[in-house]
């Protein structure tokens, strides 16, 4: 079984190098230019279409809630350092 498998992942292996390996295709020129503008006339097609819009009324979301701060300030901070530079 594993014979076979590894028989047909090494010949997928095989086929994918071709698909890489293709040549770039030589129909057209390198030296294509494109207009800048590009009008399209519809004169003499009738477009027909409806506006689109949502069915339901307009919901404002709600206020922007205020949270506390997740740092809290220590207060001891100040009197641990100034015991730490004494130990220094």
């Amino acid at each position: 079984m594993k014979l076979i498998m590894l028989t047909a992942f090494l010949g997928l292996v095989g086929l994918s190098g071709n698909v890489f390996a293709q040549a770039k295709a030589t129909g057209g020129d390198d030296n294509t230019q494109y207009k800048a503008k590009t009008v399209y006339d519809f004169e003499d097609d009738m477009v027909e279409g409806d506006l689109q819009r949502p069915d339901g009324e307009l919901v404002n979301s709600l206020k922007k809630t205020e949270h506390s701060s997740l740092i809290e300030i220590r207060k001891d901070f100040i009197p641990e350092m100034l015991k730490s530079l004494e130990d220094i």
